[in-house]
């Protein structure tokens, strides 16, 4: 174990130099082995925390240098302290700038109507009629569906500045890392 495992390892998650040592020690080194602990215990911490009050944060925004879109983000979390860290503010911003980037529809899948989730089914199904047996169109068109989500609902989109991970994922690695609860309440996209 050494310092530039322990850097690269604490780049990768966000996670602070000590939780960085003991994933490592543990891991007898191994940083693909160390990665995994840091998930687990984070995924532990997020769970411990999910049903918290969430009361203060802060409201991110974005305005594109041409200045026809706009991002407003209200983040929470709960406590102020956190709220006025520079890693909260820049999550607020990173936040904004996915949505002005990436134009999501809905915060999760559990928000999209299901009347545009039958009309979807209906169109990837006629793409489909008569092509292939009822059992693959049927897994094909989950499939379609699942895409659907990943481009529409901003927390499974990948994040633009590290699309090995989505923003579902990034809330996580910040709520791990600041320790508190952390949630996107709502957000509006402005285009001209």
């Amino acid at each position: 174990m050494n310092q530039k495992d322990i850097k690269n390892l604490r780049e990768k998650t966000g996670v602070g130099v000590l939780d960085c040592q003991k994933a490592l020690k543990e891991a007898n080194g191994d940083i693909d082995k160390a990665l995994d602990i840091l998930r687990e215990k984070g995924q532990k911490i997020v769970e411990s925390k999910k049903c918290r009050a969430t009361n203060e944060g802060r409201i991110g925004k974005y305005v594109h240098a041409n200045g026809k879109i706009g991002v407003l983000v209200k983040l929470v979390c709960e406590t102020d302290f956190v709220a006025k860290t520079d890693e909260f503010k820049e999550l607020a911003h990173d936040l904004a700038m996915q949505i002005a980037a990436r134009n999501p529809q809905w915060l999760s899948e559990d928000e999209i109507p299901e009347d545009v989730k039958e009309k979807e089914k209906n169109i990837y199904k006629k793409e489909m009629e008569g092509d292939k047996p009822d059992n693959i169109i049927d897994k094909i068109i989950n499939g379609k569906l699942e895409k659907f989500y990943d481009n529409n609902c901003l927390l499974r989109q990948e994040f633009i500045k590290d699309s090995d991970i989505t923003i579902k994922e990034l809330l996580k690695r910040r709520i791990s890392s600041l320790g508190e609860n952390i949630k996107v309440e709502e957000f509006t996209r402005l285009e001209l």
